[in-house]
């Protein structure tokens, strides 16, 4: 959980540069969905009309209330970078690995993700999927859905492109703090889904199972949540189960290097990996019965930051710079030299940056009596060797939070660049 900070909420006008404004005419009797999404009055936002829609989708109901600005949110699929890494937080996520089934190869694999770069472009125009949707978003609007695909290790054995597999791409070494479960952890494939619908998000989860049909089966899957948008007055950095502000140094785009940091060049190795990047997904146990049992100043002083809004203990706001020598009365560093905040400080860890993008999760009780819940860290770096690496093992030296948290499953995806209209994600290297 480095103290990197999320990109503020935007509003639906200021979302992705790919977001096409298209106006749409009505159709039948009642308002069409596109006409619905493309009038939606909270954001002026006008939304594309491409393609066909399956019965039950075309029309809704004269005089229906207009779709709100959290489902009138649309994120293109097409671009240089895939959806789902640069985003803002949504509020429902869905993590998802798939194994490539016994005799499936390069060309089932081909074959699948074919099927699921349209269900996913579809899908978050709004549309239903192709085949057999099951119409549980029939009524919603795309809630700013992304579906991100990504290849795993085992992926290049399977499909015979050992020669594609990316150095960056071997497996992260071992950390003294993991206890990791290998059911839950790695797989050929992996799928991530975010919308700020729940329903969407589910909607989406079952079209990818279903697409995947007999040339993969589910490794693992993980669920997960983020604050809903307009559930504070103001945009702010999320907030953990344990109640912290938490991502207040994540790199920003607008930031000069941070392409440079979050995304393989053009001109990088292997050719097909070209704007693309590197996801480090972390199942993190919160030890929260532990926690909670500390008082807020040393809650604190576990993190190195305040409770209340983020602020570094050195005092200013929760943007203001962190004073690492700064002393109290007695001499000693206001901020603890194993503060979880200065340890993962990037100028502390050689300028290693990851772009932070994760999901909260909480999956009941345990057999002990204790809650299983946590992070679902996801973390964004054009080299996994040069960005969670170097701070994860620091952070295995002497976190003063490690003794609350536990890492419990792992994984380490490349996810290519994004499909061009009429490609796939992959193409380059499934037909390269």
């Amino acid at each position: 959980m480095a103290d990197q900070s999320i990109p503020q909420a935007r509003t639906p006008e200021a979302a992705q540069e790919g977001a096409t404004a298209q106006s749409t005419g009505a159709s039948g009797k009642g308002l069409s969905r596109r006409r619905l999404l493309g009038t939606a009055g909270a954001t002026g936002l006008v939304l594309g009309a491409a393609g066909g829609g399956a019965v039950g989708y075309a029309a809704a109901p004269a005089g229906a209330t207009p779709l709100t600005s959290v489902g009138a949110g649309r994120v293109t699929f097409h671009g240089k970078h895939q959806p789902g890494i640069t985003e803002r937080l949504q509020a429902r996520g869905h993590l998802i690995a798939f194994d490539l089934a016994l005799g499936a190869g390069r060309k089932e694999a081909a074959a699948l993700l074919r099927r699921w770069s349209d269900t996913a472009r579809r899908l978050m125009a709004g549309e239903p999927s192709r085949q057999d949707d099951t119409g549980v978003a029939r009524d919603a609007g795309p809630s700013s859905l992304t579906l991100t695909f990504g290849f795993g290790h085992g992926f290049f054995a399977r499909t015979g492109l050992e020669e594609q597999r990316p150095v960056a791409l071997d497996p992260l070494p071992d950390f003294s703090s993991d206890r990791l479960d290998k059911s839950r952890s790695n797989g050929d494939l992996w799928v991530q889904i975010g919308a700020d619908d729940a329903l969407v998000a589910f909607h989406a989860l079952r079209a990818v199972q279903k697409d995947a049909g007999s040339a993969a089966r589910v490794r693992w899957q993980m669920n997960g949540f983020n604050r809903s948008p307009g559930a504070t007055a103001h945009p702010m950095t999320t907030r953990n189960l344990m109640g912290q502000i938490d991502g207040t140094r994540n790199p920003k785009p607008s930031d000069s290097d941070f392409d440079r940091r979050i995304f393989v060049p053009e001109n990088g190795e292997p050719a097909w990996m070209a704007n693309g990047s590197y996801a480090v997904v972390r199942r993190i146990r919160m030890l929260l019965d532990d926690w909670e049992k500390l008082g807020v100043a040393e809650q604190e002083n576990v993190i190195g930051r305040r409770k209340s809004d983020g602020a570094p203990l050195s005092g200013g706001t929760e943007t203001s710079e962190m004073d690492l020598e700064k002393t109290d009365a007695e001499g000693g560093l206001v901020v603890p030299f194993n503060a979880h905040a200065r340890i993962t400080r990037p100028d502390q860890n050689g300028g290693a940056a990851m772009l932070r993008r994760p999901f909260s999760y909480h999956d009941g009780i345990d057999a002990d009596g204790v809650p299983d819940a946590g992070l679902l860290f996801i973390c964004w770096q054009a080299d996994p060797l040069r960005g969670f690496v170097p701070v994860q093992r620091k952070l295995d030296r002497g976190d003063a939070l490690s003794p609350f948290i536990r890492h419990e499953a792992s994984g380490l995806f490349a996810v290519p660049g994004g499909a061009a209209e009429g490609e796939y994600v992959g193409q380059r290297l499934l037909e390269g």
